[in-house]
C-alpha cells in the first residue's frame, strides 16, 4: 500500500503530520504552500481568538480555561503560543506547553508553542500561517496567545478575528495600555486575577477609557464597543463570561463585516509575505546590501543611498546630485 500524503494524514487527524507542516511554514519550506494549496477548500473555516496583553498578565492560563470551556462545548481546539525568542537559538522560551499540561492529552486539542523571531510586534509572518495549517486541519477554534510586550499589541490583529486584551490589577496594566493604545485593538478587554485589590478600580477605569474613546470622535454608532470582563483564570471564575462576550463579538461580526475584515487581514499577510521574500532576495540574493555598504564608504550621504537604491530597483532616473556606485 502506498503511504499517505502529508495532506491525507493532516485530513485523518495525524497531529504529528500538522506539527510537521508547521515546521515547513517557520523554515519557509516551499512544500508548506504546495500542501495548504491542496487543503484550500477547508480555508477560514473556523474562529481564531488572539490573546495578547503585558508579561504576567495570566495569559497562559486563560488560554488554558478557554479551551477547558470550549471542549465542554465539543469544539476542536489549536493553541499556538508565539513566545520570546532566545537570542542564541531562536526557540521558544516559554514552554507554555508545561503550563497546559491538562489539555496535551486531550485528542480534540493541538497545542504548539512557535518563537517570535525577532518579528516586529510579537507575531511572526510563519504565526499566520500556523493558523492556516491548523484551521485546515480541521479545528474548529484557534486560540493565539502573542507574546504582548509594549506596542507589540497591534500585530495580533492581522491573525484574530476576535482579540482579547489581558490585564491584571496591581502591575499599572490599565495606564500602560491607555498610554499604548491597546484599546484600540481590542474587541474584549479582560481583568484577570479579579481577587486581587484594585480589580474593581481597574474594571471601572477601562470602562470609562472605553466610553470616552466611543464617544470622542465620529464613531459608527453600530460600532463594536470592548466589554471589559473581570474574571479569574487561576479559579476558572467568570471563563464563561469571557467566551460568551467572544460569542457576541463574534455574532456582531457575522456577515459582510467578517467577510470585509478577513479580506483586509490575508492581504496584509500576503503584503508581509512579499516584503520578507523581497528583502531576502534584493538584500542578500542581489548583493544590495554590499552595494549599500560601497556607497556609504564612499561618502553618499544616507537618503542619497537611499535614492540610488531605489531607483536602480524601479529602474526610473536619480535625482540630480546622488552619486552613483
Amino acid at each position: 500500500m502506498p503511504q499517505a500524503s502529508l495532506s491525507q494524514r493532516l485530513l485523518q487527524g495525524d497531529k504529528f503530520a500538522l506539527a510537521r507542516l508547521i515546521s515547513w511554514a517557520e523554515n519557509g519550506d516551499a512544500r508548506f504552500a504546495a500542501t495548504l494549496r491542496e487543503l484550500a477548500p477547508r480555508a477560514e473555516a473556523c474562529w481564531r481568538t488572539g490573546i495578547t496583553g503585558p508579561p504576567g498578565a495570566g495569559k497562559s492560563t486563560l488560554v488554558n480555561q478557554l479551551a477547558k470551556e470550549l471542549r465542554t462545548l465539543q469544539r476542536s481546539v489549536g493553541i499556538l503560543a508565539v513566545d520570546p525568542s532566545s537570542p542564541f537559538s531562536g526557540g521558544a522560551l516559554l514552554g507554555d506547553r508545561i503550563r497546559m499540561e491538562e489539555r496535551t492529552t486531550d485528542p480534540g486539542v493541538f497545542i504548539r508553542s512557535m518563537a517570535s523571531r525577532g518579528a516586529h510586534g510579537g507575531m511572526s509572518r510563519a504565526a499566520v500561517d500556523a493558523c492556516d495549517a491548523i484551521e485546515a486541519a480541521g479545528y474548529g477554534e484557534i486560540l493565539l496567545e502573542t507574546v504582548g510586550v509594549g506596542q507589540a499589541e497591534y500585530d495580533v490583529v492581522g491573525a484574530a478575528d476576535t482579540v482579547l486584551v489581558v490585564l491584571c490589577p496591581g502591575a499599572g496594566d490599565g495606564i500602560q495600555a491607555m498610554k499604548a493604545g491597546i484599546l484600540e485593538v481590542a474587541d474584549v478587554l479582560v481583568v484577570n486575577k479579579s481577587d486581587l485589590p484594585g480589580a474593581d478600580r481597574m474594571v471601572v477605569d477601562l470602562e470609562e477609557a472605553v466610553h470616552i474613546r466611543a464617544t470622542g470622535g465620529a464613531r459608527d454608532p453600530e460600532g463594536w464597543s470592548a466589554p471589559v470582563v473581570p474574571c479569574s483564570a487561576g479559579t476558572g471564575e467568570d471563563i464563561d463570561e469571557v467566551l460568551r462576550q467572544i460569542e457576541k463579538h463574534r455574532a456582531w461580526l457575522a456577515g459582510e463585516r467578517l467577510v470585509r475584515a478577513r479580506r483586509e487581514k490575508r492581504l496584509q499577510h500576503v503584503r508581509r509575505a512579499v516584503e520578507e521574500q523581497l528583502a531576502q532576495e534584493l538584500w542578500v540574493n542581489r548583493g544590495l546590501g554590499d552595494r549599500a555598504s560601497a556607497l556609504l564608504e564612499s561618502g553618499t550621504a544616507p537618503y542619497d543611498v537611499v535614492e540610488t537604491l531605489v531607483s536602480s530597483i524601479l529602474g526610473a532616473p536619480k535625482r540630480d546630485g546622488v552619486k552613483s556606485a
